[in-house]
């Protein structure tokens, strides 16, 4: 009877063990994998902001949800030519909008192409104040401005609290390494290109808070870094005869959603 309770006594142990092996292999792995995904991002963030002149194009898509709660999506196209400190170009095409950045590091002109309207203001300043100015002041975010900032890993890890490695994946023929993020308001997705260049092929952004947790995502091609760009490429120019406007005009006359498009509010 002993010899018999002590055999089970050592196979509840063992299991027991093994059990426990589990979890501490999961865990390392666990923390290991976090490890790594804020590694890569840090990587991928400190590529971008050495890089001097960037261009690439890309296609969006922002998800909107109705009063009946029908998700839609909007698509749209563009491209952006950027060189730091303090120039950029950067145009989205979508079936509402038509629109045209550029922004020389003291003017800011904004073309709308469908309505052959433009305004001008004198914004000087670099990128990132830029990218605060459009959001804040215009209404007008640029295409992925959290990766095009000169720390995007400071902006990108803000208030997150939960990191997921997902492994590779491929994106536009590109292999990538996947990663999610968890913040206090949104949860995101990054798809980084492997290798030499780790540039973002891929970011999907979703609204916590909002019912059906609609989402803009944005996938880039043609990536390009270290171009020697044109002498005109941050000059504006007005080919089509557009009419000036005040920049207070804008939002009214340069619409980004049809008119029956409504902001609602977070749930």
């Amino acid at each position: 009877m002993m010899n018999k309770a002590y055999q089970t006594f050592r196979r509840t142990l063992a299991i027991s063990v093994a059990a426990l092996a589990v979890v501490a292999v999961t865990s390392s792995a666990a923390i290991a994998d976090v490890d790594f995904a804020k590694a890569s991002l840090k990587k991928m963030s400190d590529y971008l902001a050495s890089q001097d002149v960037i261009s690439f194009d890309y296609d969006a898509t922002l998800e909107v949800v109705t009063k009946e709660d029908q998700k839609l999506g909007l698509a749209s196209s563009g491209s952006v030519t950027l060189e730091r400190p303090n120039k950029i170009r950067a145009t989205r095409a979508g079936g509402f909008v038509n629109l045209e950045m550029i922004f020389d590091g003291k003017t800011l002109s904004l073309v709308g192409k469908n309505a052959n309207l433009y305004t001008q203001v004198e914004e000087p300043g670099t990128i990132d104040h830029l990218v605060d100015t459009l959001r804040e002041k215009y209404g007008r975010p640029l295409p992925a401005a959290d990766l095009l900032i000169s720390k995007p890993y400071d902006e990108l890890m803000s208030e997150v609290k939960d990191v997921k490695d997902l492994g590779s994946g491929v994106v536009g023929g590109v292999e990538c390494d996947t990663f999610a993020f968890r913040a206090e308001q949104v949860d995101w997705q990054i798809w980084i290109a492997q290798g030499e260049h780790p540039y973002p092929c891929r970011y999907v952004i979703s609204t916590q808070g909002v019912k059906l947790s609609p989402q803009y995502s944005i996938q880039v091609h043609n990536w390009r870094a270290g171009a020697t760009l044109a002498n005109d490429t941050f000059t504006f120019s007005n080919p089509t005869g557009a009419s000036k406007i005040e920049p207070d005009e804008l939002r009214k006359k340069v619409r980004e959603f049809p008119e029956n498009f409504m902001m609602g509010e977070h749930q």
